[in-house]
């Protein structure tokens, strides 16, 4: 198995993280261990994935009592996929989420969209925090 750096170096894994999809963030329910799949924006600043959820969200509680993730984020046409696996840390602390938030938000939406409604409310929201994973193992396919 290779380790996360080396397989994270690979620059189609970089470019596939630098664009906009939809990842998919795996929990699981602390006390009965069911699995939660739930599509999420995300950011990626070459060794983290920060994620926003609103912490009244079964993923962001799940996150917080169960801090072991996995998020995947993949295309079809070609198939790539990079699926990433971890403890997670949930950030709360107003400004570092906010400014978190306001980056991940931007990158499907525009910088100039980011400023206006809902994504303002969503950026300030006292419920908003950023699940952040340092990936402990990474996995990567292409065909």
């Amino acid at each position: 198995m290779k380790n996360p750096e080396e397989v994270l170096a690979q620059d189609w894994v970089q470019e596939l993280l630098s664009q906009p999809l939809l990842a998919r963030l795996g929990t699981a329910n602390p006390k009965t261990g069911q699995p939660h799949v739930t599509p999420v924006w995300f950011a990626w600043d070459g060794e983290t994935i920060f994620i926003s959820a609103f912490i009244s969200t079964r993923k962001a509680r799940e996150a917080t009592t169960n801090p072991r993730i996995s998020v995947l984020i993949d295309t079809d046409n070609p198939t790539r996929a990079v699926l990433m696996e971890g403890v997670a840390e949930v950030l709360l602390g107003a400004g570092e989420v906010s400014s978190l938030a306001e980056m991940i938000y931007a990158r499907y939406v525009g910088e100039a969209e980011v400023s206006k409604e809902p994504y303002t409310g969503w950026v300030h929201d006292a419920e908003n925090r950023i699940i952040k994973l340092k990936p402990e193992r990474v996995f990567a396919w292409k065909w």
